[in-house]
């Protein structure tokens, strides 16, 4: 059997791309899956090339050269543990075994720990891009030990997107910080899908725009600060037709959409932080919501639209919709940039926040020109505790915050859902407010449950007293 120098788990519509990308870059490969045919399949469409089919995990491990390199690209949970347990016996002391998958990062930590022990690197591997992005040049977050990084850098480098500011890949630190950094980018991806939607929701009903001419606004809008991955791909679907109808294709699609999870996960862990990322989570409300289009037509039906006609300076309103979307972006990001200072903090992986604001810059979905942006602001401040106290994002803000402000005035006047740039805007109104109302909140949670507050002529170190309420 020819020796290879790279491994496949799992030949999904990842595993099949991610090894093409490999074997095209000088390193053979061995591919494996828990479906004989898939192999069988794979391996016949691709002779001639450096790829090798097996048939068990066993024989998967003596296919490829030591130490070994294995990614497992299965589905997140049992799955794993599955593919662990039937490889784990076949591997050596300094072998890596790498999770291309999206798990949980606390899985993720926890097979660390436990692979480490027995001597195995264990690397916990965010991938982002999609089908493309794993065939051409993907944004790479592994999360392992130095040592880890340094066997398996090569073949990363070599498969990951390029930017001008270089390969897009970095060791983001070690065991679960890699999927933890791509639970958070899935979380502002939902979070930006979810704005994009708003603003083609508000250019259709708002403006009364027809498919083209929200493609032409939306492709003018991608020349500037808006441009990125998720702009360019809208303005392709609102100009593809249906071939049975002659009508835009996306006008024939129900309007639920289905989530995997991650969106979910980076809410939960936001949580558990005490991180407020109310921009992602409004995403994910909204997807839950359009699962339920019974609900949503029974409801639409007694209660009447308050929309009476579009608006009649359509250029206008335009213009304030590509302010408020650009706004609502920046704080998406922010929030994310947030959540992920806070899980470094919390696990001691000492990410780089900048380096991430690098990697996303191609290769994966959230791939924008606003990247550029907070890269320098973190590159100037390292330690920045919140991306809206840098100058350029700052400013950015306050210069839309009138189009911002009119826009969701309007969608909300109108009975327009707009939650995710509503999310936004309060999110950044609180943000800066030094004295918000909490100091009731504290009261009454004083009076009815004798949890104490800080007095404000206290100082920051004030201890903390219990009123007398009644």
């Amino acid at each position: 059997m020819t020796r290879s120098r790279f491994g496949i788990a799992g030949l999904g519509v990842m595993g099949r791309n991610l090894a093409l990308n490999i074997e095209e870059h000088g390193v053979p490969v061995a591919v494996w899956d828990v479906e004989r045919a898939a192999v069988e399949r794979f391996t016949e469409r691709n002779a001639g090339k450096q790829i090798t089919g097996v048939k068990s995990l066993e024989e998967l491990a003596r296919a490829i050269e030591r130490p070994r390199r294995i990614m497992m690209l299965v589905p997140a949970g049992e799955a794993v543990e599955q593919t662990l347990a039937g490889i784990l016996a076949h591997l050596d002391a300094g072998d890596v075994l790498i999770d291309g998958g999206n798990s949980w990062f606390l899985d993720t930590r926890e097979r660390s720990r436990r692979l480490e022990a027995a001597k195995i690197h264990f690397v916990g591997a965010g991938i982002s891009g999609g089908e493309d992005g794993a065939r051409f040049g993907a944004s790479l977050m592994p999360g392992c030990t130095a040592e880890a990084w340094q066997a398996i850098r090569p073949v990363f480098e070599a498969i990951a997107a390029r930017s001008d500011s270089g390969p897009c890949v970095t060791r983001v630190g070690p065991d679960g910080a890699g999927h933890f950094v791509k639970i958070v980018h899935n979380g502002i991806e939902y979070a930006d899908m979810q704005l994009i939607a708003e603003t083609y929701e508000l250019l259709r009903r708002g403006a009364g725009m027809a498919a083209d001419e929200m493609a032409a606004v939306f492709e003018e809008w991608n020349r500037g600060p808006l441009q990125s991955f998720l702009i360019e791909i809208t303005v392709r679907i609102l100009r593809v037709r249906d071939p049975e109808t002659g009508q835009p294709l996306v006008d024939r699609i129900v309007d639920k959409a289905g989530q995997k999870g991650t969106g979910k996960w980076a809410s939960s862990a936001a949580l558990d932080l005490a991180v407020a990322v109310p921009t992602i989570t409004a995403a994910v409300d909204a997807r839950l919501i359009s699962s339920c289009k019974a609900e949503r037509k029974a409801l639409s039906a007694v209660a009447a639209a308050l929309l009476s006609s579009p608006v009649p300076d359509r250029g206008r309103f335009a213009d304030d919709l590509h302010d408020a979307l650009l706004a609502s972006r920046i704080c998406a990001y922010a929030q994310g940039m947030s959540l992920i200072r806070a899980g470094s903090e919390r696990w001691s992986w000492n990410i780089d926040l900048g380096e991430i604001a690098r990697i996303w810059k191609g290769g994966c979905i959230i791939q924008a020109r606003l990247l550029d942006t907070i890269m320098r602001a973190y590159e100037k401040q390292r330690e920045l505790s919140n991306l809206l106290l840098a100058e350029e994002p700052r400013k950015a803000i306050a210069e839309r915050s009138g189009p911002w402000r009119r826009t969701v005035s309007f969608a909300q006047s109108n009975g327009l859902a707009v939650p995710g740039m509503s999310a936004s805007l309060a999110w950044y109104d609180a943000w800066r407010t030094a004295d918000l109302p909490q100091n009731l909140t504290q009261a009454q949670r004083d009076l009815f449950g004798a949890h104490g507050y800080q007095r404000k002529d206290g100082g920051e170190e004030a201890p903390v007293v219990h009123g007398e309420w009644k």
